[in-house]
């Protein structure tokens, strides 16, 4: 009997079709994979996504994607989410019609794919680095150290708050010692696992531990 087939991990996805998108007279856009309607917004989400479309003139059947790409960025840039720097606005038109024009693309294009590629390197170098130096995620870390600081405030010696009209509030009483001792606790089994998460990081070996009550 044969074996069913086994899908290969290390085979890429099927790319997705490129998207038809057909603007007509009126200004409106039509994605004719999914026949409606759709917006600058929505081909700006399309391109964060990665997926690839073109966009053709309906009446003409030209193609006018360069065209609405250059109207996505105005958009962006008229939201308040402006990106290009005036002077590098100023530089890009003073290419027009000079003889390094149709050398500007391609540099423009490198550069930014070269930015890209690093930008993604540091993402996961970052993700992994902090992955195992705090495995339980960025988020848990701050509920911790929000709940350690927490503890810890309430167990500072007992003070009077004011009240209303700057008169004493009513004073607190101490902790029971036993919270005490489990705060100390916390607090020094996390500076371990931090120093040995240090010594990992830095490939050397992390300091003996002292032994409780005795010399290391």
């Amino acid at each position: 009997m044969s074996q069913p087939l086994q899908p290969d991990p290390d085979a890429k996805p099927t790319p997705r079709p490129q998207v038809v998108v057909k603007k007509y007279a009126n200004r409106r856009l039509y994605n004719t994979e999914s026949s409606s309607y759709i917006t600058l917004d929505t081909l700006a989400e399309m391109v964060r996504e990665g997926r690839d479309f073109v966009v053709y003139d309906a009446k003409t059947g030209d193609d006018i994607t360069r065209g609405v790409l250059t109207q996505i960025i105005v958009e962006e840039e008229n939201k308040g989410r402006a990106m290009l720097p005036t002077g590098f606005l100023r530089q890009l038109i003073g290419f027009y019609g000079d003889s390094m024009q149709t050398l500007v693309p391609k540099y423009l294009e490198q550069a930014l794919s070269s930015f890209a590629r690093q930008q993604e390197q540091m993402r996961q170098a970052v993700q992994q680095t902090m992955g195992s130096f705090f495995p339980f995620g960025m988020e848990e870390v701050g509920r911790q150290n929000l709940a350690m600081m927490e503890r810890a405030m309430s167990l500072v010696a007992p003070f009077a708050r004011p009240g209303e009209g700057g008169e004493p509030g009513p004073v607190e009483p101490a902790p029971p010692p036993d919270e005490m001792e489990a705060l100390r606790a916390e607090v020094a089994f996390l500076r371990a696992r931090l120093a040995e998460q240090g010594a990992d990081a830095s490939g050397t070996e992390a300091p003996p531990k002292k032994m409780a009550g005795g010399k290391g």
